[in-house]
């Protein structure tokens, strides 16, 4: 099991991402233009280096829903491959079949 304060953490980051994300999408579209003046581009990526870091989608880490391991991650089942194995072994994932010899 993780730390509590890490999975904290990593869910106010997605909490504050998701806020920030139309701010942030129209900086970028206003910072990566080409066609607009200099100073307005500028001014832009100067805006978007204002916004709180953990408001950037890069600094959400993928975790297990169950155990809130960062490591091995299946994206599929948003589980680690520890807690996969375990259901599977269970048959509580459809369509898993673990196998063993």
């Amino acid at each position: 099991m993780a730390k509590k304060s890490s999975i904290e953490k990593n869910n106010r980051r997605r909490r504050m991402a998701k806020s920030f994300a139309g701010r942030r999408a129209k900086l970028k579209a206003i910072a990566n233009d080409k066609k607009a003046p200099m100073e307005e581009r500028f001014a832009a990526s100067l805006k978007l280096a204002e916004l709180p870091r953990n408001s950037s989608r890069t600094r959400i880490r993928n975790r297990c829903e169950l155990t809130g391991r960062p490591r091995a991650y299946y994206r599929k089942h948003k589980l680690s491959r520890i807690a996969l194995r375990d259901l599977g072994s269970k048959g509580l994932i459809p369509g898993l079949v673990k196998s063993s010899w």
